[in-house]
């Protein structure tokens, strides 16, 4: 299904398009196709130029005007849907019972079935969500994690990245030591945090502390805390999307890592690094502030970590595992 540009894809258009990058690199950067970027510059450009805050605004001015009625303004329908969220179920589970049940009674406990052969009033979960964003916004508290809906891909996406898709497969298989997983743990609010990456084959960590989240600190920190490994153990790093690896590039430079991102919203596509940063959790529980936590700290938890047995290596350490292949290449 075709999705509107959101604002965050308009602010990355208008830094592109302001750099003069070609339109069809703006197209692939954002993951649209090249037809779409020319019409939002050619419908969204004002006499200063294009620019994102005041696109934002025309668009939503436009989809105001064109709204069409939707399935949802039916009463009965509406009836149903509100009676089934009161009863805590999902927008999912709302639509797949609308497909077997038609009727507002039925949730009640009844049998009639007032929708029975009008498919036009068969709604999908997307349809509900939309709804309770635009217009029933006090039945959101209804739903399981209070309304956060699976976001579209191109939210958040960094400019000149990698996806995963273009990574070797030799990675997948974890046959080779050198490719590393890398993500950050952070403070409430974001304020302050520590940068985690990982080997992928015999799983050892290393950790340094950040003490903003800006790209520039927490890039720095990855380097600090790698430029120590020997050359055939930097490999990849497959990192999330946040906008603290916005300069991902350095890693190239300094550390000769090809550097991919995994998708928005996979964190399974960094599975190893989404367990290890739980492990690490035991140290630094949910609401840690790491600004009162200390380097030494960190150090401990790292190290404790790689001491750590773990089934899948046989019971041996990371630390242990490591090592070996060190071993093995006289390092």
């Amino acid at each position: 299904m075709w999705n509107h540009l959101t604002f965050q894809e308009r602010e990355v258009l208008y830094r592109l398009n302001k750099a003069k990058r070609p339109k069809a690199e703006i197209a692939a950067t954002l993951g649209r196709d090249r037809s779409t970027i020319y019409r939002e510059l050619r419908g969204n450009t004002g006499g200063r130029g294009y620019r994102p805050k005041q696109a934002q605004r025309e668009a939503n001015q436009r989809r105001l005007r064109c709204r069409r009625k939707t399935k949802m303004s039916n009463p009965k329908l509406k009836k149903y849907v509100t009676a089934a969220l009161e009863k805590k179920w999902s927008p999912d589970e709302i639509a797949g019972r609308d497909r077997r049940t038609r009727s507002p009674d039925e949730i009640a406990g009844r049998s009639r079935q007032v929708f029975r052969r009008q498919p036009d009033c068969q709604v999908s979960h997307q349809t509900i969500y939309t709804w309770l964003e635009s217009e029933a916004s006090e039945l959101r508290v209804h739903l399981r994690r209070g309304y956060r809906r699976s976001q579209p891909e191109t939210r958040g996406k960094l400019a000149g990245c990698v996806g995963i898709e273009g990574r070797p497969k030799a990675v997948d298989s974890k046959r080779r030591y050198g490719d590393w997983e890398g993500d950050t743990v952070v403070s409430p609010g974001r304020r302050s945090g520590v940068v985690t990456m990982v080997e992928r084959k015999s799983k050892y960590l290393r950790v340094r502390k950040t003490t903003n989240l800006k790209s520039v600190t927490t890039m720095s920190a990855v380097c600090r805390g790698m430029r120590d490994l020997p050359e055939n153990l930097l490999r990849t790093m497959t990192l999330d999307n946040g906008k603290e690896f916005a300069q991902h590039e350095r890693l190239a430079d300094k550390l000769g890592l090809d550097v991919y991102f995994a998708r928005p919203y996979a964190s399974w596509q960094r599975g190893l690094n989404e367990n290890t940063n739980g492990l690490l959790r035991q140290f630094f529980p949910k609401g840690t502030d790491f600004a009162r936590i200390s380097c030494r700290q960190v150090a401990r938890a790292e190290k404790l970590l790689n001491e750590r047995p773990r089934k899948s290596l046989g019971y041996k350490t990371p630390g242990e595992a490591l090592a070996r292949k060190c071993a093995a290449i006289g390092t």
